[in-house]
């Protein structure tokens, strides 16, 4: 058997340091790259539509951004870019914010559209930018998935993925 020096035992257990000291930084360095816990748990949002009656307007939160979910009247038009059914049921949902300067419009349910304060801008029932006033595009669409009758905000489900094409 070799005999080990004492400096070649320094080296050995310097080296050893030096790579716990790198493993470990390593892990702190990962442990600042992820999410907040706090800010993983804001990521989901989950509601029941199951109460909600024909033609009923809701909003809840979703990371600090306003949704609106609508449940459409009876024999209303299915716009499949835009709505979704849970059974019989055609409900829309949207980010309501403006897309033109990111005010936050207000629903009109006696003329079934938004109408954004700030510089008239004009939305369908279905979120969908009416040509003619300044918002740009649609409201954007939250990824969701259904879960019965309740939707989870911030996760992508199957109806999501069909409404933006992925599908």
């Amino acid at each position: 058997m070799a005999e080990i020096k004492r400096r070649d035992f320094l080296g050995m257990t310097l080296g050893g340091v030096t790579a716990v000291g790198a493993v470990a930084s390593l892990v702190a360095m990962k442990k600042t790259w992820d999410p907040l816990p706090s800010v993983v748990s804001a990521g989901f949002t989950t509601t029941d539509v199951g109460n909600m009656k024909d033609g009923e307007f809701s909003t809840v939160e979703w990371r600090g951004k306003p949704v609106y979910i609508i449940k459409k009247n009876k024999g209303a038009s299915f716009n499949p870019q835009r709505d979704f059914k849970i059974g019989e049921d055609i409900f829309t949902v949207g980010i309501q914010i403006c897309t033109h300067l990111g005010c936050i419009p207000i629903f009109h349910p006696e003329d079934k559209e938004f109408l954004c304060p700030c510089h008239g801008g004009k939305f369908t029932l279905d979120g969908i930018n009416i040509p003619g006033t300044p918002p740009p595009r649609p409201f954007d669409i939250p990824p969701f998935k259904l879960e019965g009758t309740k939707i989870v905000f911030g996760e992508s489900g199957a109806e999501y993925e069909k409404m933006i094409g992925k599908a």
